[in-house]
């Protein structure tokens, strides 16, 4: 059974934060208008806060869509979580990445896309989409990088 596209943000969020708090953090969801920021986290102590974003998809592929904003809102206490539903009966992977090597990862692939020749041997015409990849799982379920 596939979720309506929406409907599997906002369960990728609520997925993320039963998440966190099954693993002892704080974890707020915040509103809907909040740009880039999906989930307030802090540890028990209050002694360290963060931001997420989260990003889900639901074919259990290792890419999520993101858009251009994505190349600059960074920060060190700003993470991603990308999420892959692959059905309703199994837990989703969560792959654990922060802002800086998202900017760093989208900015050079879509580079990249940009300069390869597209169907035909036509030039790409630039877009507002980016794509994150996390082939080789580096980033699945690496909790601890969010040094909570």
């Amino acid at each position: 059974m596939k979720i309506p596209p929406l409907l599997a943000g906002v369960a990728g969020e609520y997925f993320v934060a039963a998440e966190l708090s099954r693993r002892g953090h704080i974890a707020s969801i915040s509103l809907r208008n909040t740009r880039g920021i999906d989930i307030l986290a802090t540890n028990q102590a209050a002694s360290r806060s963060i931001t997420i974003q989260c990003k889900t998809n639901q074919a259990a592929l290792k890419t999520w869509m993101l858009n251009e904003k994505s190349e600059t809102f960074v920060s060190d206490y700003h993470f991603y979580i990308f999420v892959a539903f692959s059905g309703v009966q199994e837990r989703p992977a969560y792959h654990i990445v922060p802002s800086r090597v998202v900017s760093e990862h989208i900015a050079a692939t879509h580079k990249h896309w940009l300069t390869t020749p597209g169907r035909g041997g036509r030039k790409h015409v630039d877009t507002p989409m980016r794509h994150f990849v996390d082939e080789a799982d580096e980033y699945l379920e690496k909790w601890n990088l969010l040094g909570l």
